[in-house]
């Protein structure tokens, strides 16, 4: 076996990519990103003791973040990013020793590997890689309770990293994060000591969510109501998929009088809803739907394509010399956009006159979706929606956030919305909203029956909204709310968001369309007895389940 990684839900065979991963990422690349998240751990355990010794390290904190993003599922498929960055990753490592002991601060003989190993070249590399993995772990209940905290950490490094861009951080997060990566090497943790583990890193993934969006909406306002084209001009055009909402107003900024358009992409589009882009007039629309239908969507775009975060695939000979990526993104051979330096903005320059060169988008589609409902909104309109609950023309809303991906038992998500009775509502953010969000659902009493809060990380606005229905209606328990949830996942940013909801007490909470690989039957039937988590069967029977 050359690789093993589970993390995402498209795992082969529902087990573990072992050879190459569903995603596209090498066997090398794999158990480089592997050796990469042991070094990290390693800086955690220093880092740990230079906070206890009051010199933290905050260089070591934004590396920590960024390098966790890295290892996000669709993010770097790039071999050399990754002997580059354990390299700088070991130096850091040094560093932060070398000052504790220059402190007085000594190390026993007890150091974990992770915070001793040292190798420089690609060899090295190759062969400790090799001895790091997941499946190091042997007790596959530990080893399922060390990576559900590591893939939850993950997601938060990847919205604390969105949210520090802004100019926004917190310690007692970043602290979390490394004292939770450190947790995973400790063997002396108990599953139960694990399992308390788990729920606080949904703690902190309630903070992070709410650190960003604080972040977005103190930068760019509150999202509005908004009715997004899905058409085209006849104007070249720049298409931004990803989530960094920076790198959107800065090239917004630079595009602006060029004759250049700029669309969203995938989980972009939210980027629509915000006032502080719409000022732009070269701001088009959304061009296509979820990450996985990029294949075809970026051929169709004609124009270059900036992929700031997640999700890339594999990019096709046909628009490969079109992509540019940037941030902690990267794929071999194709063009990237280098970070920020001496607090300027990024130098967009050479896609735009790229994008001069080519010819406008090849329209796939028309008309409009309407998007914008972050708790800011729907709370406005709270007053209007408890009316439309005791009235009883909403019996139900249903929470259908999460990812897309490309099975076709995702199909089942769409049926779903088709076939939900006229008198509930959805409640939506991230990707998976694509299944359904061009449907033509209609309204109650002038809600909508589709409210999409936005990305991913927007998932804090949906538990927002239902904290404050609960405080309305005033219930006790959160689960009291006429409220379901039936969510769909694909990578690590979902887990976060799960635990978040779990640390809420939110229960009954089904995912699909399979559960994660990397629960042990254990570890899932303590999910299931504590917290009620389930999967999916078929449409008819899970919505006489659910609104029974």
């Amino acid at each position: 076996m050359g690789m093993f990684c589970y993390q995402c839900q498209e795992a082969a065979k529902g087990q573990g990519c072992t050879v190459k991963g569903i995603c596209g990422k090498t066997e090398q690349v794999s158990n480089l990103q592997d050796l990469f998240l042991y070094v990290l751990k390693g800086i955690s355990i220093f880092n740990l003791k230079a906070r206890e010794a009051g010199f933290k390290n905050t260089y070591a904190d934004e590396f920590i973040v960024k390098g966790l993003f890295s290892t996000i599922t669709n993010v770097n498929f790039d071999k050399d990013y990754f002997v580059n960055k354990i390299n700088e990753a070991l130096a850091l490592r040094s560093e932060i020793k070398e000052q504790l002991q220059d402190n007085g601060i000594e190390f026993g003989e007890d150091l974990h590997d992770a915070a001793v190993w040292y190798g420089t070249t690609p060899e090295e590399m190759e062969k400790k890689a090799a001895s790091v993995g997941i499946l190091k772990t042997e007790n596959e209940d530990i080893r399922s309770l060390r990576e559900l905290i590591t893939y939850g950490v993950k997601g938060m490094a990847a919205y604390a990293e969105h949210a520090a861009v802004l100019g926004f951080k917190n310690d007692e997060i970043y602290a979390f994060m490394q004292r939770a990566l450190a947790a995973t090497l400790d063997d002396s943790l108990t599953a139960d000591d694990l399992v308390g583990l788990a729920m606080e890193t949904g703690k902190y993934g309630v903070e992070v969510m709410a650190l960003l969006d604080k972040a977005n909406t103190s930068t760019y306002g509150n999202p509005e109501i908004t009715k997004v084209n899905i058409g085209v001009r006849n104007n070249p055009g720049i298409l931004v998929s990803g989530h960094d909402l920076k790198d959107m107003e800065e090239l917004l900024k630079q595009t602006e009088g060029t004759g250049v358009d700029v669309y969203t992409h995938g989980e972009m589009l939210p980027a629509n809803y915000y006032p502080a882009f719409k000022k732009y007039s070269h701001f088009a629309g959304n061009y296509g739907n979820a990450w996985w239908q990029q294949d075809k969507e970026f051929e169709s775009f004609n124009g270059p394509i900036l992929m700031t975060t997640n999700c890339l695939t594999p990019p096709k000979d046909s628009y490969r010399d079109r992509l540019y990526t940037t941030g902690v993104v990267g794929f071999p051979g194709v063009k990237h956009i280098p970070d920020r330096r001496d607090g300027k903005e990024k130098d967009f320059s050479e896609i735009i006159e790229h994008a001069k060169r080519c010819a406008p988008p090849v329209e796939i589609e028309k008309g409009e979706i309407v998007g914008g409902f972050a708790h800011n909104t729907v709370l406005s309109l709270a007053d209007k929606v408890v009316e439309a609950v005791k009235a009883g023309k909403i019996k139900k809303f249903f929470v259908m956030a999460g990812c897309d991906g490309r099975m076709r038992s995702r199909e089942y998500y769409t049926e779903f919305a088709k076939k939900l009775p006229g008198d509930t509502v959805i409640l939506t953010a991230g990707c998976a909203k694509y299944r359904y969000n061009k449907l033509n659902l209609g309204d109650i009493d002038g809600i909508p029956r589709v409210l999409d809060a936005g990305q991913c990380n927007d998932s804090y606005s949906l538990a927002v909204i239902a904290l404050k229905l609960k405080e309305v209606f005033g219930l006790e328990d959160i689960n009291e709310l006429p409220i379901a949830y039936n969510i769909a996942w694909y990578e690590q940013k979902a887990v976060i968001v799960l635990l978040a909801l779990l640390y809420l007490g939110v229960k009954n909470i089904h995912l699909g369309p399979t559960l994660p690989a990397f629960l042990s039957p254990n570890v899932a039937k303590v999910l299931v007895e504590k917290f009620g988590i389930g999967g999916i069967t078929n449409v008819e029977d899970d919505i006489k389940m659910f609104m029974a």
